[in-house]
């Protein structure tokens, strides 16, 4: 094998499962998990079951917002971004077997923190991995990054 062979495939799985907050991940993942979790909460106003998915995440989702981004879609004022401490939860099937669990926050800053999880709850990706941004990028003048939620009109 040779040298830039083992050099270019190491730059390609590089971008594989960067893992920036793997604390921050646990974190989240433990909020988003306690006591009825995540499958309590809203369904995105686009997935009221799970749906079919295209995107690399599975072959079907269902996805879930927390309370705050419930708060704005609901509420009298125009959304133009999320508010801080919005939280998206998508999780991933094949089959009736969750295979992941990945989610968006809003942080106080304006930017998301993004983290990924296999059904066991292992972390896979989180911080602002660049497989997350870059993907979720065109949406940012749509929705504040968020692809399963348009703003509410």
């Amino acid at each position: 094998m040779s040298r830039r062979f083992v050099a270019i495939a190491a730059l390609a799985l590089g971008g594989c499962g960067q893992n920036d907050d793997p604390a921050g991940a646990d974190d989240l993942y433990a909020r988003v998990t306690s006591g009825a979790g995540f499958r309590s909460w809203r369904r995105a106003p686009a997935f009221p079951e799970r749906r079919p998915s295209f995107t690399s995440h599975s072959d079907a989702v269902d996805v879930f917002v927390d309370p705050n981004m419930s708060a704005a879609l609901d509420g009298p004022d125009i959304v133009r971004s999320w508010p801080a401490g919005s939280i998206v939860v998508k999780e991933s099937f094949s089959s009736d077997t969750t295979t992941l669990i990945a989610a968006m926050e809003k942080k106080p800053d304006g930017s998301w923190f993004w983290a990924e999880w296999d059904a066991s709850g292992k972390v896979l990706f989180s911080g602002k991995p660049k497989v997350c941004v870059e993907c979720h990028d065109n949406r940012a003048r749509y929705s504040d990054w968020v692809y399963s939620i348009e703003f509410p009109k």
